[in-house]
């Protein structure tokens, strides 16, 4: 369970590493950062943090922060009473993500999975974004992401988000699980 104090911790490193790419925030964003710590009491290695912009029927735009080496867990968005699930479009703005899709693999991956948790990770097409490239993600498909050795910013550009209907292939993680305290 997220605690108020790794909250703040991870908010404050999060404003640093905004700060540190010249991304601008509002005083009422700074407020209301989000972590992703998904239940699972590991937050530096499994989780984000996150600025939600704008969410509304049509369309999403999110900030989400990644410290060294840590990791969004593989997940789909799924087709959701009959609506399609989202698109998004990831754009890295600070680092370096190793993205990972579904599809053939071509061997030895970049990122590091936590040992014991290799079943919770499939998917090992690796897209490597660096500042200024972006990459899609059509809708349903499994994916994960982890940040380089400076931690990432990766801009998210998406249709609308219900994060609660997300799929996740570790069945221990809560997807309500982000959160500010």
């Amino acid at each position: 369970m997220l605690t108020k104090e790794v909250y703040e911790r991870c908010a404050k490193r999060a404003l640093e590493y905004l700060d540190k790419a010249g991304i601008a925030l509002t005083e009422e964003e700074k407020k209301n950062i989000q972590v992703a710590e998904y239940d699972l009491d590991c937050v530096d290695t499994i989780g984000l943090e996150l600025v939600v912009y704008v969410n509304t029927e049509k369309c999403c735009a999110k900030e989400l922060i990644l410290f060294p080496g840590q990791t969004c867990p593989e997940h789909r968005h799924p087709e959701i009473n009959g609506e399609e699930g989202k698109e998004e479009t990831f754009r890295c703005r600070y680092g370096k993500v190793y993205l990972y899709v579904e599809g053939e693999g071509k061997g030895e991956i970049s990122a590091k999975i936590s040992e014991g948790m290799e079943h919770c990770f499939t998917c090992m097409n690796e897209i490597v974004l660096y500042p200024g490239e972006q990459y899609t993600i059509y809708p349903n498909t499994l994916h994960w992401f982890q940040a380089g050795e400076e931690g990432a910013i990766v801009s998210e550009f998406s249709t609308k988000s219900r994060d609660e209907f997300d799929i996740y292939t570790d069945k221990r993680i809560n997807p309500a699980g982000k959160r500010n305290v």
